[in-house]
């Protein structure tokens, strides 16, 4: 009897334990039902034109964003850009656009086509590196222009290409000429990096305007196209297009000619498009990571692409960590 008692007893207990737990965990669930805040689009950062292969300068505490212009009507096939377009800001938020600087037929030896980019500052003078296609052979080739204001108007700095098609052989296709990227690093020597599907490389000679020494290639990891180099804390980091569709991935090292060792994917498929295109820039203190998608509403694909920005964050031994891309985007810095 007395076992049955005790039973009973530890029976109303737990059952009252049990309700007493449900009652605790009542109000946390009705806290889950509580809907919250639509979130405000940040992304991507320029809606009244598509823009596509985003590159930036940060120069006298603004950030200059160069883009190129995807002018493709709706359900064209493929790629039609005819001119750059550039923006700043001061706060990563609000941009200014400004009157289109440069187009692909300002270069006269070119036919067209005003694919990706990149500008840069140097004594005194911003160099736009370029892809265009050239007008005797029609294969893909770098240019340069030159402007003594980073919103142009810049001009052919050359007259001719800085780089063409029977420069380099270590693939025979007619669009590896292409994604010129450049950096200038801390003892003054600048370098050139470009390609698809073979990543090339070259020192420049101190006017900017030509190459300096032989072209070299580096092998990094099912490299596509879209190099881009930064340094930070004594690493270089070169990220590109990896694979197709495209991903970003990265490689570091401790010499700017390498070699380079694979760290893995930065950034997955963008949406909505089949191409992906990086340009990385540290700007009051943050870190940031600049990309395209074809997101943009409604019409918005692989060949009418908008530009969008993410934070950037780095862990403790130097390398990346993998970019959540959002609709937010980023908030406003001061």
């Amino acid at each position: 009897m007395y076992k049955q008692a005790a039973s009973f007893i530890v029976s109303i207990v737990l059952t009252v334990v049990v309700i007493s737990c449900g009652a605790q965990k009542s109000p946390q669930g009705k806290e889950v039902l509580k809907a919250e805040p639509v979130p405000e689009p940040g992304n991507p950062i320029i809606t009244d034109e598509y823009t596509a292969d985003p590159a930036a300068l940060v120069y006298q505490d603004t950030v200059f964003l160069y883009v190129g212009h995807d002018q493709a009507e709706p359900g064209h096939g493929f790629y039609n850009l005819r001119e750059w377009l550039v923006y700043s800001s001061t706060d990563m938020v609000n941009w200014k656009e400004y009157d289109v600087p440069l187009r692909a037929k300002d270069f006269e030896w070119a036919s067209g086509d005003a694919w990706a980019s990149e500008v840069i500052h140097h004594d005194g003078k911003f160099y736009w590196y370029t892809s265009v296609t050239h007008a005797i052979n029609e294969a893909k080739a770098i240019g340069v222009a030159v402007s003594e204001s980073p919103t142009g108007p810049f001009k052919d700095a050359r007259g001719s290409a800085l780089v063409t098609n029977d420069m380099t052989t270590a693939i025979d296709i007619t669009w590896d000429d292409i994604d010129p990227t450049v950096f200038v690093d801390d003892d003054g020597q600048a370098y050139l990096f470009w390609g698809n599907t073979k990543l090339y490389y070259s020192r420049l000679k101190d006017n900017m305007i030509e190459l300096k020494g032989e072209i070299k290639t580096i092998d990094l990891p099912h490299f596509t196209e879209a190099p881009w180099l930064h340094k930070k804390n004594g690493y270089y980091y070169l990220s590109y297009a990896y694979k197709f569709p495209e991903k970003t991935a990265y490689a570091m090292s401790d010499d700017i000619e390498g070699p380079y060792h694979f760290k893995g994917i930065l950034n997955e498929v963008a949406g909505n498009t089949n191409t992906n295109h990086q340009a990385i820039i540290d700007y009051k203190g943050q870190s940031y990571f600049f990309y395209h998608t074809g997101a943009l509403p409604t019409e918005g694909g692989s060949y009418r692409r908008s530009v969008s920005i993410d934070s950037l964050h780095y862990n403790d031994d130097g390398t990346l960590q993998r970019v959540q891309m959002t609709t937010e985007g980023v908030g406003a810095v001061e």
